[in-house]
C-alpha cells in the first residue's frame, strides 16, 4: 500500500511516499479504498513543525479523503461494499460529557486523522463506521474529499454558530482560502447578501462569478469603510474570518450593532488588540468555532447535495507528486482546494 508519510519535521524533504501494509479492519470499522484526498493548512503545519500536536513519527498525512467501501461489518445497515463515501476526520471518544451531549467536536480525547493518528493520504484506511458517510451524488471523489475539513468548518461557522438568516448581510474575509470560499457558498445558498474580501482581483472576480454580491480588494481599499458604504452606513450582521490579527480591527468595525463575528483561525497572528470597549458598547458577539460534529457533517452533506453546491478545486496531483501539491498549497495565488488523486491496485 502506498501512503504519504512524514518522517520528521522541517520541510518537503521530510515527506515521502512509502510502501506499507494495508490496514486490517477491526470490528465496528469500515475499510475504505481512498480515491482522492485534499490538502489543508494543517498539513503544512504538520510537515513544518507539528508543535503542540501529540503524535508519533512516521505518520501518514491527510485529514480529507473520499473513496469506496472495501470491507464492512456484516450487520452494518448504513453502508455497503462498493458504496462511494467521504470521511469525517475527527475520531471522538463517544464517552466524555461533550460527546454525550452531541458536541463531539469538543471531545476531550479527540484524535484527528493526519495529526494525532495515521491519516487519509494512503490507498486504504480503516476508520470507525460513524466517521464514514455516503458521498453526495453530484460530486466526484476529489470534490467530496473537500467536505471533510473546509466545508464542515464553514458549515458550523455559518449555520451553527452565526445562524445566518436569509435577510442578513455576511462579510467573508480572504475568499481565496478553502474555508472562506466554502463559507461564501454556504451563506449565499441561504439567500443572504454576501460581501467578500481578498488582496487579489482575480480571486474577487471568481467569487463574484460564484455568487458573491460585492467584492472588496483589501490591499487597495479600507475594508470597514467600504462595507459601511455598501450597507448605507449600517454594517454587516455577520463576519466570517480565519485570518486573525491582520483583519481583526476591520472585522469589528464592519459589524452592525449587535453583530456576530465567527472566527476559526489566526494565520496572521493570534494577539490582535481586543478593542473591548467597542465590543461591549456595540454589544458585539465574538464566537470561536472549530471543525464540526458528526451530526453536522451528515446534515451538511445532505444540504450540499440538495442545493447542488460544488467545491472549487484549484489543482490536482498524483500521490507521487505530493511535494508539488504541498508547494501549491503554500502558493498565495491559488483559489480553492489542492487535491491528490490516487487509486488502489
Amino acid at each position: 500500500m502506498k501512503s504519504v508519510v512524514i518522517t520528521a519535521h522541517g520541510g518537503n524533504e521530510v515527506v515521502e511516499v512509502r510502501e506499507g501494509e494495508r490496514p486490517r479492519r477491526r470490528p465496528g470499522e469500515v475499510l475504505v479504498r481512498i480515491h482522492a484526498g485534499t490538502l489543508n493548512q494543517v498539513d503544512l503545519y504538520m510537515r513544518n513543525s507539528g508543535a503542540g500536536i501529540t503524535h508519533e513519527l512516521p505518520l501518514v498525512m491527510g485529514l480529507d479523503g473520499a473513496g469506496v467501501v472495501e470491507e464492512v461489518d456484516p450487520d452494518e445497515e448504513r453502508l455497503a461494499v462498493g458504496q462511494k463515501v467521504v470521511i469525517h476526520p475527527g475520531l471522538s471518544c463517544g464517552r466524555c460529557e461533550f460527546c454525550l451531549r452531541g458536541e463531539d467536536s469538543l471531545c476531550t480525547r479527540m484524535k484527528l486523522l493526519g495529526e494525532h493518528i495515521d491519516g487519509t493520504f494512503a490507498e486504504w484506511i480503516s476508520v470507525p463506521s460513524r466517521n464514514v458517510f455516503p458521498m453526495p451524488n453530484h460530486l466526484d471523489f476529489l470534490q467530496a474529499a473537500a467536505m471533510g475539513v473546509n466545508y464542515l468548518t464553514a458549515w458550523r461557522m455559518v449555520f451553527t454558530k452565526a445562524q445566518v438568516k436569509p435577510w442578513e448581510t455576511v462579510l467573508v474575509f480572504g475568499v481565496g482560502g478553502g474555508v472562506s470560499l466554502a463559507a461564501m457558498q454556504l451563506a449565499r445558498s441561504t439567500g443572504a447578501r454576501v460581501i467578500v474580501t481578498s488582496r487579489e482581483d482575480d480571486k474577487l472576480e471568481k467569487a463574484l462569478e460564484l455568487g458573491a454580491h460585492e467584492a472588496i480588494n483589501s490591499r487597495s481599499e479600507e475594508v470597514a469603510k467600504h462595507v459601511k458604504e455598501l450597507t448605507g452606513g449600517r454594517g454587516v450582521d455577520v463576519v466570517i474570518e480565519n485570518v486573525g490579527e491582520a483583519v481583526w480591527s476591520s472585522a469589528l468595525k464592519s459589524l452592525v450593532r449587535g453583530g456576530r463575528l465567527v472566527t476559526c483561525g489566526a494565520t496572521s497572528g493570534d494577539q490582535p488588540p481586543a478593542d473591548i470597549k467597542r465590543i461591549f458598547i456595540r454589544q458585539l458577539q465574538i464566537i470561536g468555532s472549530t471543525s464540526g460534529t458528526l451530526a453536522e457533517f451528515g446534515a451538511m452533506l445532505t444540504y450540499v447535495e440538495r442545493h447542488g453546491i460544488t467545491p472549487v478545486i484549484d489543482s490536482s496531483y498524483s500521490l507521487e507528486a505530493v511535494h508539488q501539491a504541498l508547494d501549491r498549497l503554500e502558493a498565495g495565488d491559488r483559489m480553492g482546494k489542492v487535491g491528490m488523486k490516487f487509486y488502489s491496485k
